[in-house]
């Protein structure tokens, strides 16, 4: 798993991918610390999140399209699933390796409450379940981003519907007044946005973490289960 988790680590950061996500990120949070914190005076960095969580949407699946389609594509995901490391290994060292890049982007962004905390008085759980929360939630949208790299080998398609299903599943709980009763009980529960709220607010619960890797682990075993179903179709 290491193995596959440097290698892949390596190849992002061996070409542009990584560096022009992570240019884009800090570019945009930026703009969104400035208009909500420098600019209004605000010390807390809570709503900046939220709206730096929405950016994930967009952004996630840019970084994990090519982690599994690129290898299909290319023919050497063959060498993949019949090498002596396990499918698991191999499926969870290219998560890892996403994850990374991703908490590269987080640590350049704690300039941020640096600043706060220079110039201002933040609260600091509210703060650091902001933090928790955003994590969780890059987390989960690069889960959904490793799955649906797996089903095509097309990177473009791939993006698309990573796309796609993280933006339903960030705001399905905008619907779920429409529905009322057990089937919106149902889709609040569902709905990544919902589940993080209490983190902004400084209130980790455990339950919205469990939550968060479960919804990880779902995904990651859906990964590992199509590549293993076209393994045994090829024989």
């Amino acid at each position: 798993m290491f193995a596959v988790f440097k290698r892949e680590v390596g190849a992002y950061f061996k070409s542009p991918i990584a560096y022009v996500l992570i240019g884009i990120f800090v570019f945009i949070s930026s703009l969104l610390f400035f208009n909500m914190n420098i600019y209004t005076s605000n010390s807390e960095i809570n709503e900046t999140l939220q709206y730096m969580g929405i950016v994930l949407v967009f952004l996630v699946p840019l970084l994990t399209m090519r982690i599994l389609a690129e290898d299909r594509k290319n023919g050497s995901e063959v060498l993949l699933i019949t090498s002596p490391v396990s499918l698991t290994s191999v499926v969870i060292g290219k998560y890892l390796a996403s994850f990374f890049v991703f908490l590269v982007m987080n640590v350049i962004s704690l300039i941020y409450p640096i600043i706060l905390f220079a110039y201002g008085t933040p609260t600091l759980s509210q703060m650091f379940g902001g933090y928790i929360g955003f994590i969780l939630l890059g987390a989960a949208f690069i889960a959904i981003g490793l799955f649906t790299s797996s089903i095509s080998e097309s990177q473009i398609i791939s993006a698309v519907v990573a796309f796609v299903i993280s933006l339903i599943m960030l705001f399905i709980s905008s619907v779920a007044d429409l529905f009322g009763g057990t089937i919106g009980e149902i889709l609040n529960w569902l709905s990544l946005l919902s589940r993080g709220n209490g983190f902004g607010q400084g209130i980790i619960e455990l339950s919205s973490v469990v939550y968060y890797l479960s919804f990880v682990f779902v995904f990651v075993f859906l990964t590992i289960r199509v590549i293993e179903k076209r393994r045994w179709s090829q024989g």
